[in-house]
């Protein structure tokens, strides 16, 4: 098992990107090129960027991925709220989609207080 995929916030971002990926199949064909493809490559880059900052040489590099990642999650989060407002997500869709991106962000704030407190930064 590689370093990365032993973290809970990694397999929450590997769970949002595929529940992402479910829900922008039902988005309208004009928005394949637009929104889906948005929301897809900003979710993707959330575990994306866990994975390569854990696979990296030092503890600073990892905090500076785990930033990346959370940008990536507020850039989803954003998305979100659009695509709601345009009526491509439901009520339901949207608030389970919310919940999960705070519980993540949640727990990479978490994960990089750690690593600085470890690192003495």
């Amino acid at each position: 098992m590689r370093p990365h995929e032993k973290l809970d916030v990694w397999q929450a971002g590997v769970d949002l990107s595929i529940e992402t990926y479910n829900a922008t199949k039902k988005f309208p064909k004009e928005e394949t090129f637009g929104l889906v493809s948005q929301m897809r490559r900003a979710a993707v880059s959330i575990p994306a960027n866990i994975a390569e900052g854990a696979s990296r040489q030092s503890k600073k590099e990892f905090i500076k991925f785990l930033y990346i990642a959370r940008g990536s999650l507020s850039e989803l989060e954003t998305h979100a709220a659009i695509v709601k407002k345009l009526g491509y997500l439901d009520e339901t869709c949207y608030t389970n989609a919310i919940i999960k991106t705070n519980n993540i962000g949640k727990m990479l704030t978490g994960l990089i207080k750690a690593l600085k407190a470890v690192s003495g930064k």
